[in-house]
């Protein structure tokens, strides 16, 4: 029996609004099922005026967040937001949900707790579907909301993984790519999903991947090193602990951290570009985090990937030429990976 096809979704951090719907078109004419768009206010243009753009230019992917948040917007405000954008899409948004990192860093506010993040979970369900909330003596009601839409967590840490197999509808993996890492993940979400009575089939998990394409591997590496960086900065920050790091690597990854700057997050060329580099983890960062390379590269690490039980990426444009990423990946990357 062939192994199933993987599915591939992609994330734009938009600098500009100008031709960003076209750019969201080329994304599904060349075959992306997914398009999402990150939440960060003070570094990219905003987020649901990007998600109506791209909901406009399209007509067949999913659309929504990736991700936002429980503590920048109120959970009503994101509620009729993306109630919004699923009505503009004709029932194809999705909700992407995470404990924040430069939309929150940006002005000083901590991130989400596990227990925020799973009452904004619960809550965030019913109004999309023009249920009403009793909160603190008052009604939290989206008129005019009619279709539940789904949930995805993002998810880094064991507890948190634990959670989006419990109650979400599913699940953007963020803690890696390795096939140890991969196994890791997958039994959190599962043990989240049997305390629920469900199962892991029960729970849609994408993997995300810091993602770049060039003829020879350096030249690839070189533009995504600061979202190297990004993730190294936001998969580690709670604990190392039960995330199989290796220990000698510990004290780097905390430096790397105490030097990130969240206005620079994700701008390529900016000062969190130089980290990996300063402290000895861009190799670590590529082959744990990244599907970068020559094509062959990443056929070969998305080979490994399911083979060790992953099936859907969500890839990243952050790089010079949108475009021409996408017509490559889709030419010489997706079309080759199931041949």
């Amino acid at each position: 029996m062939a192994p199933a096809r993987p599915r591939f979704g992609i994330v734009f951090l938009p600098e500009s609004l100008g031709g960003f719907g076209d750019l969201c078109r080329e994304a599904e004419s060349v075959g992306f099922d997914w398009l999402g768009v990150a939440d960060s206010q003070s570094v990219f243009r905003e987020l649901y005026v990007a998600l109506t753009l791209a909901a406009l230019h399209t007509t067949r992917v999913r659309v929504g967040p990736l991700v936002t948040n429980p503590l920048t917007r109120h959970l009503v405000v994101t509620a009729s937001a993306i109630a919004s954008v699923d009505e503009v899409s004709a029932g194809r948004a999705a909700l992407g949900l995470g404990s924040g990192d430069s939309a929150i860093y940006t002005i000083g506010a901590p991130p989400a707790t596990l227990a925020g993040l799973e009452e904004a979970i619960v809550t965030l369900g019913r109004p999309t579907s023009g249920e009403p909330i009793e909160r603190e003596g008052r009604t939290w009601r989206v008129h005019r909301s009619t279709r539940r839409v789904p949930l995805y967590l993002a998810a880094e840490g064991p507890r948190t993984l634990e959670l989006a197999g419990r109650l979400a509808d599913g699940v953007i993996v963020g803690l890696g790519l390795t096939p140890e890492v991969i196994r890791l993940s997958l039994a959190a979400i599962e043990r989240g999903a049997r305390a629920a009575g469900r199962t892991l089939d029960d729970v849609d998990v994408w993997w995300f991947a810091k993602t770049s394409l060039a003829d020879r591997r350096d030249e690839a590496i070189a533009p995504i090193t600061m979202a190297l960086a990004a993730s190294a900065n936001h998969a580690f920050r709670f604990t190392l602990e039960g995330k199989g790091v290796p220990v000698d690597l510990h004290e780097k990854i905390r430096a790397l951290q105490r030097e990130y700057n969240a206005h620079h997050h994700e701008i390529p060329g900016a000062g969190n570009a130089s980290l990996p580099d300063r402290f000895g983890l861009t190799e670590f960062l590529v082959d744990r985090f990244a599907i970068a390379g020559t094509p062959a590269d990443c056929v070969a690490q998305i080979r490994r990937a399911m083979d060790a039980g992953a099936r859907q990426f969500m890839i990243t444009g952050f790089v010079p030429d949108p475009r021409a990423f996408m017509r490559r990946w889709a030419r010489d990357v997706a079309g080759r990976v199931a041949g």
